[in-house]
């Protein structure tokens, strides 16, 4: 069972004028009412600062850093509402002045507004096949030095050390062993103890930014978890979640599947506890 938390109360306007079409800040801002959000939530989803979000909002895009910037902003603000960006450009651009401008790739607007690095452990398949290939290496190194001797060892391809034919180096396909691929296992999960609540969070279906806290509100973990990532977090009483696209989750908890259908983009708040997971 999930608990959402409203979002604070909020009026969209306190002008009563109607104009023939909402602007570009007070559209985004009803459209995030309406989805049920509040601003941190959008910050957090989309990793726009609160100040931004607040200043777009308002109509001020001063603090974008430029209209690239500022594009760029109001299209990820209208995917994280649910609104069609397409529009709201055209207007931004009829607003400031001049036609649409050339696409700008999203990475830099992205980097450009990020609250902290993307955080990645070790790559440790990488290391490891680094390793196997330096110990094959130096071991068939070895071997051919060792037919090179002229001492009591056979080549590979039978040949005496005594005959004037040069050895035949070994073949190298061990250095060629496809990539160790690790398999992702439930037993941790399966294991779950009973005095506590286990949730595993994976990436199945693209990338999520996700936030889980324990019951004392301590932060467990706060980053991005791209297509193939899991993350398990354990608690002696219950476990908040935020997923930032819940669309790309898949959640276990306390060792069962948690079947909600979820929309691609959408953001869900969650809470769990021990036992059956409708409990929570």
């Amino acid at each position: 069972m999930s608990i959402g938390n409203s979002p604070e109360d909020e009026r969209p306007f306190e002008d009563d004028r109607q104009d023939d079409r909402l602007s570009v800040g007070h559209a985004l801002k009803q459209a995030r009412i309406a989805a049920g959000l509040t601003v941190d939530d959008v910050s957090n989803a989309t990793r726009v600062r609160i100040a931004i979000v607040h200043a777009i909002e308002a109509d001020d895009f001063a603090p974008c850093g430029g209209d690239v910037y500022a594009r760029g902003h109001i299209r990820t603000l209208a995917k994280a509402v649910h609104l069609d960006p397409a529009p709201l450009l055209d207007q931004f651009a009829a607003d400031h002045g001049g036609g649409r401008p050339a696409p700008t790739p999203a990475a830099p607007l992205f980097e450009a507004e990020r609250i902290r690095p993307e955080r990645r452990g070790p790559n440790w398949t990488a290391a490891m096949v680094a390793a196997i290939v330096a110990v094959v290496g130096f071991v068939g190194f070895t071997a051919f030095k060792g037919g090179d001797d002229g001492g009591t060892t056979q080549v590979a391809d039978g040949t005496t050390p005594g005959t004037s034919k040069s050895p035949t180096p070994k073949s190298d396909k061990t250095t060629k062993d496809p990539k160790p691929t690790p398999t992702p296992t439930d037993s941790a999960i399966a294991a779950a103890p009973q005095d506590k609540v286990t949730v595993q969070v994976s990436a199945d279906d693209g990338k999520s930014w996700i936030l889980a806290k324990d019951h004392n509100g301590r932060t467990l973990f706060d980053g991005l978890l791209t297509q193939g990532d899991t993350k398990t977090f354990q608690d002696s009483d219950k476990i908040n979640l935020v997923l930032g696209d819940a669309g790309a989750i898949q959640l276990y908890v306390n060792g069962k599947k948690i079947d909600d259908d979820w929309q691609p983009g959408a953001v869900e708040r969650l809470t769990y506890t021990k036992g059956d997971p409708q409990v929570g």
